[in-house]
């Protein structure tokens, strides 16, 4: 005999749920039998009672139903979220491997089976960020577990830095806080300031102000794939963020690279990490508004950059707000398109789920009309392999990035 509370779901509930997509929402519940609390594990049921999964409940959310498991045999105690773990972290092991598996996404939310939760390592510090109640309950456990499974494996972490600086919690129930997680197994003084090496590059993250966690793992193998290109050109890498792509480029051999970012944080960590990498001679940061910054070069019918890579920040975090960002990817796309001389390079990319990849690549073809040019596409590419798509979750496909040569 179960003891969780039961939630009966429609039929449009349940042929997303058999097909493995893991949010059940507030309006395809018809019923519920059985007390509970937010944050409590549950099962949902067919409109017969027919088993389907358990997940984490929470009234106060759109997603009132979080599944962890498929399995009507599963026992969530501690030796289940072991066992989760260290399938997370064998999977990270065997795709990233040697020394990006020190600089990478541990654990990605639904994709691992761990909802609302991520944990990026960099180096010596894990970043977590926990968006649902049910993590937030059971994350002193989960952490303790993990923690203890990378020491096992030799991998050497002084500290967990929490950035729960995130609006998402309130719709949770849960308030916004940041700082170091309290374990014996961590060190007391652990600085919130650390250094990684992705790609031969090496920067200085910082987990407590940084933008996100500290630093954009997604991007790993795309910023290698504009360095095989990148030599003796003249390279522009817009919203430069820590510097990575215009790193990336430099270290290609690019003849020189400007990186602008609007953020006076970013610029000043940029410039460090340029430092860092004996890149300054070569790599100029600028601190400009990047529409700006491409309409004045426009302006001045100069043609400075024949590689330029756009990176922006998501345009849009909700459905509604979609086609006012497509107008925002169009312009600067549309831009640089025409900065750019025939024979030139343009690397662009979209960092929300909300612009499906059929909108973003029609969205290119009308920006190159405008422009008058064509666009040879070099390479599609997309997140990182520590960020896994499922497919049946579209959700977790969230970035797509292109190369094209002008022509």
């Amino acid at each position: 005999m179960r003891d969780y509370a039961e939630f009966y779901i429609t039929k449009k509930g349940e042929r997303a749920a058999r097909n493995g997509h893991p949010w059940v929402f507030g309006e395809e519940i018809t019923k519920t039998e059985g007390s509970y609390k937010n944050g409590d594990l549950v099962d949902v049921v067919t409109a017969n009672g027919k088993y389907i999964g358990t997940g984490f409940v929470n009234d106060k959310s759109k997603i009132r139903v979080r599944i962890i498991s498929f399995n009507a045999n599963d026992k969530f105690d501690e030796e289940f979220w072991k066992r989760r773990l260290r399938y997370a972290i064998d999977y990270r092991r065997t795709v990233m491997g040697g020394t990006d598996f020190k600089c990478c996404r541990l654990i990605f939310g639904e994709v691992d089976m761990f909802p609302g939760l991520a944990v990026d390592r960099f180096n010596n510090i894990l970043v977590t960020q926990t968006r649902s109640l049910g993590i937030e309950l059971r994350k002193h456990m989960i952490y303790e577990l993990l923690i203890k499974i990378l020491q096992d494996m030799g991998e050497n972490i002084r500290g967990l830095y929490e950035r729960n600086c995130v609006k998402l919690r309130y719709l949770e129930g849960m308030e916004e806080n940041k700082g170091f997680f309290a374990s014996p197994l961590l060190e007391k003084d652990c600085p919130t300031v650390t250094e990684i090496c992705e790609n031969d590059i090496r920067y200085k993250v910082d987990v407590e102000n940084g933008q996100k966690a500290g630093f954009f793992l997604d991007q790993k193998y795309n910023r290698r794939a504009i360095a095989k290109i990148a030599k003796g050109r003249r390279v522009l890498d817009c919203f430069t963020h820590t510097g990575s792509f215009a790193l990336n480029a430099a270290k290609g051999g690019a003849r020189n690279v400007t990186a602008v970012d609007i953020s006076a944080e970013a610029v000043r960590m940029a410039k460090e990490n340029a430092e860092l990498n004996n890149c300054e001679a070569i790599m100029k940061v600028v601190k400009a508004d990047i529409f700006n910054f491409l309409s004045e070069i426009l302006d001045k019918k100069t043609r400075k950059y024949d590689f330029i890579i756009l990176d922006p920040p998501a345009f849009t975090k909700s459905g509604s707000t979609v086609a006012n960002a497509l107008r925002g990817y169009k312009e600067i796309n549309l831009k640089a398109m025409k900065l750019l001389p025939r024979g030139g390079y343009l690397a662009t990319c979209s960092c929300s789920h909300f612009m499906k990849e059929s909108l973003f690549t029609a969205m290119l073809q009308e920006a190159a009309g405008d422009a008058g040019v064509s666009l040879r596409q070099v390479e599609a590419r997309q997140q990182a392999p520590d960020h896994p798509v499922l497919f049946n979750v579209p959700e977790t496909y969230y970035l797509k990035f292109y190369i094209f040569q002008v022509v």
